[in-house]
């Protein structure tokens, strides 16, 4: 049983987070369609589409960051290009790598274990880049942002997927129960892992959503930063360029 990773940031929340995944990684795709009633898939369509918007033409690499089993490295595919997948938990990688190899993806699609703060490729290498629901896992947010800026070709775009907090009556008091109450207990009994759907929750409420990100993103150098809440809030897509 893996320790639950520090909330926020904090020395050290890398090693947590990836063992926190690599544990629950066999499980994970079926815990994303079961807790978010599948709305999860049409949140990374959305995300791809809102990436989509930013891009001049057909690119020919995109980066992804906190790929996990590469679900939304694989929706990227229809913009055309290459896409690569970088992600710090090897057990989600290797269940990204078995599904990319079933669908024939092997030419199109790569996974490479790599830290957002410390990736492996050199300056203004990608023409756009996604996070879905892995910045608020970031050891260092601002020195993540920074790096993957730093991968970025000058005016590329980036585009975040992320919980946030709903406001409006009767949503906000509903997933927050839901978020205390039914999904530690639902993710604890399919993953068999109390800690990650304990984590989850504590890592949403303490996340600089909405106007509050987007100074993160000022702050990491990214230009035009833009919010697109999601099912009445539940979620978020952000937009900034290198």
């Amino acid at each position: 049983m893996v320790t639950k990773p520090p909330i926020g940031q904090a020395p050290g929340k890398r090693e947590h987070v990836e063992a926190m995944f690599d544990e629950i990684a066999p499980r994970y795709d079926l815990l994303n369609r079961v807790l978010s009633f599948g709305i999860d898939v049409r949140w990374r369509k959305q995300a791809v589409a809102f990436l989509a918007e930013a891009i001049d033409g057909r690119p020919e690499r995109l980066l992804d960051v906190a790929t996990g089993t590469a679900d939304l490295a694989i929706e990227a595919l229809r913009l055309g290009g290459d896409v690569v997948g970088v992600d710090i938990s090897e057990g989600m990688l290797s269940g990204g790598r078995e599904k990319i190899q079933k669908r024939g993806l092997t030419d199109r699609v790569t996974l490479v274990q790599g830290d957002a703060a410390d990736l492996p490729f050199e300056d203004d290498r990608f023409d756009g880049a996604l996070v879905a629901f892995g910045v608020r896992n970031f050891e260092d947010l601002q020195a993540g942002l920074e790096g993957i800026r730093r991968v970025l070709r000058p005016g590329a775009p980036l585009v975040i997927l992320e919980f946030s907090h709903p406001t409006a009556f009767p949503v906000k008091q509903g997933y927050e129960f839901y978020s205390k109450h039914v999904l530690p207990r639902v993710g604890k009994a399919v993953s068999g892992s109390s800690e990650a759907y304990e984590y989850l929750p504590e890592s949403v409420a303490a996340f600089p959503d909405g106007e509050d990100f987007l100074a993160v993103m000022r702050a990491a150098g990214y230009s035009a930063p833009a919010v697109k809440p999601l099912t009445f809030g539940i979620s978020s897509l952000y937009r900034g360029r290198a």
